[in-house]
């Protein structure tokens, strides 16, 4: 064969492979105008305008460099939701996912954004930006899960999210395989080229794959740092046999780095360490030796079992010179500084040598939602197209669930609540739903949906259904009625017809059925016909007894009709004596007793609130506005958001208990308005907002200083015992937290929002209850088994200390990372003994320790596992109590006869006791309560 034909064989062999690569290319210009291709490597970019349907473009006015990528970049809502974008692939292939990063110029004002990127359902990398003009590159390699990925961007904890470019690239075939790739990708946590010419980074063309390999001579902050003397940089223009697994580029085997006294030492900083890592080492020899000079070298640091041991000669290992050696680990654990060296053998006449280096951080997979869940959401987006919450992208469950959707915490989670009241959804209901086994709740209603109601009866754990106000036609399917789980069901207002199942007519459930003219109970004509019997019978008798009466009694007529016509007048002027009522309130088979709370118009409330002008908040009621009443009280307004069943319920729940309830840490209900639609609730406009507000919203609000804490728990927790202990039947809240805590003109705290309280059994040691409350609140043990105890308002209460002492939030991954919540976070630290971690900055030296302690011992005992390890709401009061007066300097109730503290003997005892530590472990090095 000539020379030309071997040339030819040879380009034939390299050039499709590299064009195919280049073709199969995804290069995404984040915020870019057009699309353009790039002078410097010759890829093409494509703007994201029809990638993405929100975020906005901003303009970089000094971009790094000249690249047209980062003139600008696009920039997402900080709103607690997430923006995806969705790139195709083949699935099982292998790609490497890149997304970059440069924010540009920091505005007056503004802040370095802080925020989360996803891959898929897996957390990729949390974005932290430091340096405006650096552009942060993030980079993991996948074996493709499916025949597409999401890219996305969310939850941000200072300013917004946003991107710059996001690029795709397929490997080859052989590249980057794992043991574990099933259930792991690749992050890519460094890539570095020794001996590099410049400070430039190698990628494509020299990369037909496209990877970046950073120089060893860009020496940004803690990145590559430690080199070792005698560190020489050696290069050669020879080619270089790059065959095997990786395939690094040529360019960069060219160049590496030598120890001519006998070591290569580096110290290299790992973002995202300490982890498990797969871990690459490129060695190519591109020195000539002579016959009797060799290069043998070892791995000194760290030191590894069997690699570290092994002696490598380059040359012998690949087979000669030029030739690239590749040893590796495939999974290795590497702490966050990794310090690494290479130490010559005593037999060799040469020092180590290394070209490049690559390390991948395992990052577990986090399995989506699963498809079946995900083909019925994808029905549901169907039936309303036009519709904007049809627009939200990626899973529909992680890393923030679609606002219509709810999901457990479950791996992979699983729908448990779709609300899609008033979508705006046609057609039928989809009979995929049944595939929804977890689903809980399932609101449809006031929609245009049509025809039957479609097979349900897989849905084991269903509580609440929603199909009132729509157009589904046929009979109520009688499996309904056997759910197991099934609480409330609606089908108001429709046009179903044939005969209601008795299993739906026993009183177990809610059931709500008006507005279906064609519906029939099953017993209907049974029961008529018993009526007219004894209709019948009734009267017969009545006429005897009459007639009887008459002939015995005809004497006596005239004084008996007399006597019974003034017994009438008596009657009636009693009846008109009782005092009458402006409006009833009959919802749910009972009566609301109105004789404390007024009834207000709704013309007196538009008149007290200018028309609902003013605006002072918006709770899980609905939003709240302020007025003042003719009598010039100040009183705060809230009106029923949300109309359905269930608003009424909590409506209706808040009217009768606190028309029946008063305390002076409860915050008064004034009246109520039911009028026009319009539900209505007129309490006492409390003025200095809510805890949340003076806790959390620094900016808006002054600070409180710790005594004022306690004395807002005191107030808080009184009112709280008092529901427990002090009505009858006791009143679980359900909701406390930090925003359902309001505080009047002088600071004291009264427990508002009882719409979710539910009244006890005297019978029973728990309230069977579907689970409701707010995030980060909930007791755990409620959760789990729905048994709603009192207990489950200490939990909650617990949580509010644990806030007050700490000013943190309840639930937050950017303060608590993978535990998201405060308990843990709190837990942990009090069982090591230190309290001082946890305190509010706002608060540091400011704060008498053993008064600390006291909050803090409770709190954790409060929020326990299980409630029957909870004290009760009184124990609760006692030790806030006792907080103030060690706080005031009131402590002679808190040191015995030999002058030892109490209170720090209780400390331990309680920590021992609950937390399962030992008492000396507390003393060891944290400064302990103790009597003065």
């Amino acid at each position: 064969m000539s020379v030309l034909s071997h040339l030819l064989v040879l380009f034939l062999h390299l050039v499709p492979g590299v064009v195919c690569q280049v073709k199969e290319f995804v290069s995404i210009d984040c915020g870019g105008t057009s699309n353009y291709t790039d002078p410097n490597t010759g890829l093409e970019w494509i703007s994201d305008m029809g990638c993405i349907r929100h975020g906005k473009v901003v303009k970089i006015e000094s971009p790094n460099g000249d690249r047209q990528q980062y003139q600008r970049r696009r920039d997402f809502p900080t709103d607690g939701k997430k923006y995806c974008y969705n790139l195709s692939t083949k699935e099982r292939r292998r790609y490497l996912v890149r997304a970059t990063f440069q924010y540009g110029n920091l505005d007056n004002g503004d802040t370095y954004p802080k925020f989360q990127l996803y891959l898929d359902a897996t957390l990729w990398s949390a974005i932290t930006v430091l340096d405006a003009s650096r552009v942060y590159v993030k980079e993991m390699i996948i074996r493709a899960p499916s025949t597409s990925i999401d890219v996305c961007l969310c939850c941000a904890s200072t300013g917004s999210p946003f991107l710059s470019t996001l690029e795709l690239r397929p490997l080859n075939l052989s590249m980057y395989a794992t043991d574990y790739e099933d259930d792991f990708f690749l992050n890519v946590a460094a890539r570095v080229n020794f001996g590099a010419p410049s400070k430039d980074a190698i990628r494509y063309p020299d990369d037909p794959y496209d990877r970046i390999w950073d120089s060893d001579l860009n020496k940004r902050q803690n990145y590559l740092v430690g080199v070792a003397p005698g560190t020489e940089r050696i290069s050669t223009s020879k080619d270089i046999d790059i065959r095997t697994r990786e395939y690094p580029p040529v360019k960069v085997m060219q160049t590496a780095v030598v120890g001519s006294k006998g070591r290569l030492s580096y110290r290299l900083n790992l973002e995202g360490f300490p982890a498990n890592a797969r871990a690459y080492a490129y060695l190519a020899e591109i020195e000539d030796l002579g016959r009797n000079e060799t290069r043998k070298f070892s791995m000194q640091q760290p030191h590894v079992p069997d690699y570290s041991n092994a002696v490598v000669n380059i040359a012998e290992n690949a087979n000669g010179s030029y030739t690239l050696y590749e040893p590796s680990y495939m999974n290795v654990s590497l702490d966050f500084v990794l310090t690494f060296s290479l130490v010559k053998t005593l037999d060799s006449t040469h020092g180590p040598l290394l070209n490049a280096i690559e390390i991948s951080k395992y990052v577990q997979i986090i399995p989506k939602t699963d498809d079946r869940y995900v083909a019925v959401l994808d029905a549901l987006h169907s039936m309303s197209p036009e519709s904007d919450w049809t627009l939200e992208e990626g899973d529909p469950c992680i890393p923030a669930h679609w606002e219509w959707v709810t999901c457990s915490s479950s791996k992979p989670p699983r729908v448990t609540k779709i609300a899609l009241s008033k979508k705006n959804l046609k057609g039928k209901i989809p009979p995929e739903l049944i595939h929804l086994e977890d689903l809980t709740e399932l609101w449809l209603d006031g929609n245009s949906l049509s025809g039957p109601i479609p097979d349900l009866s897989s849905l084991i754990s269903l509580t609440i259904l929603h199909l009132e106000n729509n157009r589904l036609t046929g009979p109520i399917p009688s499996y309904l009625g056997d759910l197991p789980s099934i609480q409330e069901l609606y089908v108001g207002n429709n046009s179903l017809s044939g005969k209601i199942p008795r299993t739906l007519l026993t009183g177990k459930l809610v059931f709500n059925y008006d507005g279906n003219p064609e519906l029939i109970q099953g017993t209907q004509h049974k029961k008529n016909f018993k009526l007219i019997l004894g209709t019948s019978v009734g009267a017969f008798v009545i006429f005897v007894v009459f007639l009887l009466g008459s002939l015995l009694l005809l004497r006596n007529l005239r004084r008996k009709a007399s006597h019974e016509k003034s017994s009438e007048k008596r009657d009636s002027l009693h009846i008109i004596a009782k005092p009458s009522t402006a409006y009833s309130l009959v919802r749910g088979g009972y009566l609301m007793d109105e004789s404390v709370a007024y009834y207000f118009t709704l013309s007196e409330l538009e008149e007290a609130t200018q028309n609902f002008s003013k605006k002072i908040g918006k709770g899980s009621f609905g939003p709240v506005y302020y007025g003042k009443i003719k009598n010039g009280k100040e009183v705060a307004v809230k009106i029923l958001a949300n109309a359905s069943s269930h608003g009424t319920h909590q409506f209706e729940n808040e009217v009768a208990l606190l028309s029946r309830i008063h305390h002076r840490n409860l915050v008064p209900l004034i009246g109520y308005c039911d009028e026009a639609h319009q539900q209505i609730l007129v309490y006492e406009y409390m003025h200095n907002g809510t805890l949340q507000d003076h806790i959390h919203d620094s900016v808006n609000q002054k600070r409180l200083d710790w005594l004022s804490r306690l004395f807002i728990a005191e107030d808080a927790a009184k009112g709280l015992e008092y529901l427990h202990t002090g009505c009858n039947p006791s009143i679980i809240h359900r909701d406390v937290k930090t925003s359902n805590i309001l505080l009047d003109i002088n600071l004291r705290a009264k427990v508002s929002d009882f719409g979710l309280s539910r009244q006890t059994d005297d019978n029973l040691s728990h309230v069977s209850s579907v689970a409701r409350g707010t995030v980060g609140y909930l007791d755990p043990e409620y959760y789990a088994n729905q048994q709603l105890t009192e207990k489950s308002d200490v939990y909650s209460f617990g949580v509010v200390l644990l806030e007050l002492i700490s000013g943190r939030k309840p639930f937050s991954m950017e303060d608590y990372g993978a535990e998201w919540n405060i308990v843990y976070w709190a837990r942990s630290l009090i069982r090591k003994g230190d309290v001082v971690r946890i305190i509010d900055p706002s608060l540091a030296g400011n704060v008498k320790i053993e008064s600390l302690w006291r909050i803090a011992e409770v709190a954790i005992l409060s929020v326990e596992p299980h409630g029957v390890s909870r004290p009760k709401m009184q124990e609760i009061t006692l030790a806030i109590q006792d907080a103030i007066k060690i706080e005031k300097g009131s402590r002679g109730n808190y040191e015995n006869s030999s002058g030892s503290s109490t209170m720090q003997f209780s400390r331990k005892t309680l920590l021992s006791d609950f937390l399962d530590i030992e008492s000396s472990d507390l003393s060891n090095g944290y400064v302990l309560p103790s009597a003065r």
